[in-house]
């Protein structure tokens, strides 16, 4: 199992700084490469640079819950969040495809239909549910 994790490329991995502007403000984003690729990739499919969806993701983050608190880690989950999403079918994988045209409440709705496994024992026996 670990050999498909550690197999992963380096670089993917490390981690880049990249300054963006969120509304005139010169501020720094520390991600790993990997994240920033995602992220560029989630921004394309709407047509915006990745400058834009982080003011836009910013924006909505404030907008909802009045506060921001760790933006980066926001930000990769906002990338982990993406592909889970396009691997349970709840988004399609094509890029040309805008998220801006999918029904966010519908996607939300599947993702709370989508079963969630049960924690495995060391064993490998299924845990039992605290309660029933």
């Amino acid at each position: 199992m670990c050999k498909i994790f550690i197999g992963a490329d380096p670089s993917s991995y490390e981690s880049r700084t990249r300054s963006v502007r969120l509304h005139g403000v010169v501020t720094s984003i520390r991600l790993e490469n990997l994240h920033w690729s995602v992220l560029e990739e989630i921004a394309g499919r709407d047509g915006m640079t990745v400058a834009q969806l982080i003011e836009k993701l910013y924006d909505e983050l404030v907008a909802d819950r009045g506060a921001v608190g760790n933006f980066s880690s926001f930000l990769r989950v906002c990338a982990l969040r993406y592909e889970n999403l396009i691997a349970q079918g709840l988004i399609p994988r094509d890029a040309g495809v805008a998220l801006r045209s999918l029904d966010a409440d519908r996607v939300l709705d599947g993702l709370r239909r989508t079963p969630r496994p049960l924690p495995q024992a060391a064993d490998g026996a299924r845990a039992k549910r605290a309660l029933s």
